[in-house]
């Protein structure tokens, strides 16, 4: 049995960090700040910044839609959102989101929305609306896409940008539910070979402000990480100062089984690299600071 990639399945992570280093100097050039990391910073004032992010479901939507599960689409996608923008420690005040197909279903349409609404309430923040659009120049037959961007606001003296991390922290995990909406180019490939109809593999992305609150209360976070795409080290990288990096515990945690099952099929090292393993968010904090915390790595 042939071993799978995400880039034989059809996407390339290698080619997607060439277009973001290719994208920066025009990004940088109007003035913006936090370039590559999971949400922008925006001078709102000498005081506050605006924390904006932009992102959506992926091919996850076709399983969803298969299983009449649209719903947790729209989920995936205001948790997904709001946990871009609670990385740089701001309060998220609202989503914005876009749904495009070949032809629109209304109902469809009020499944995704009306999953963002339960997750934006949560969340206390307000989804002010977006765009809907028809276009079959574009999409298949049946096929849709739903993006989204959120807004938040952090005091600048508050803000998290890696910028004070140092060796010696540690690097604390928070559980996913899942696969979340990352890597399922190559999970549709794998279930071409081997079905699997676990709770794991279309749970929907976990929203993590409470404990980012929480711990943001408590301790001084030195930087924090949504895991998406690029796996738990890809995705740390985004947020580590020039000098230094993250070592990991692979072992420190167990893997959700659907982890397991797609290890079957996929590489070790692949798995790390595209997915979250069973840890949706971390933390960097000082080591003395991570008491009652799963800690499942280093900074040297």
């Amino acid at each position: 049995m042939s071993r799978k990639t995400y880039a034989e399945a059809g996407v390339s992570l290698t080619a997607a960090e060439a277009v973001v280093e290719r994208l920066r100097n025009a990004v940088e050039s109007t003035g913006a700040k936090g370039f590559g990391a999971f949400a922008g910073l925006y001078p709102l004032d000498d005081e506050r910044l605006l924390a904006a992010s932009t992102d959506g479901v992926g091919t996850k939507l076709i399983l969803l839609r298969e299983g009449g599960r649209l719903r947790d689409g729209g989920r995936d996608l205001a948790a997904h959102c709001i946990n871009d923008v609670l990385t740089t420690g701001a309060t998220p005040l609202f989503l914005l989101d876009y749904v495009a197909a070949n032809a629109i279903d209304l109902d469809d349409v009020a499944e995704l929305v009306e999953g963002a609404a339960d997750v934006c309430r949560e969340a206390r923040c307000a989804l002010l609306g977006g765009e809907t659009a028809e276009l079959p120049g574009i999409y298949r037959e049946e096929e849709l896409d739903f993006a989204g961007t959120c807004v938040g606001i952090v005091d600048s003296e508050a803000a998290v940008d890696g910028s004070k991390v140092q060796a010696g922290d540690v690097v604390i995990g928070w559980k996913s539910a899942g696969v979340h909406a990352n890597g399922f180019t190559l999970v549709r490939r794998v279930l071409a070979d081997e079905p699997y109809d676990g709770p794991d593999l279309l749970a929907p992305t976990v929203l993590y402000q409470a404990l980012v609150e929480e711990l943001v209360g408590r301790a001084d976070v030195h930087a924090f990480a949504h895991v998406t795409g690029g796996g738990i080290l890809g995705n740390l990288s985004r947020v580590l100062p020039e000098g230094r990096e993250a070592v990991i515990d692979w072992d420190a945690w167990e893997r959700p089984t659907v982890f397991d099952w797609l290890a079957r099929h996929v590489d070790e090292a692949e798995l790390r690299n595209v997915f979250n393993l069973g840890i949706g968010f971390c933390a960097v904090v000082p080591a003395d600071q991570a008491a009652g915390e799963l800690v499942i790595g280093e900074i040297r």
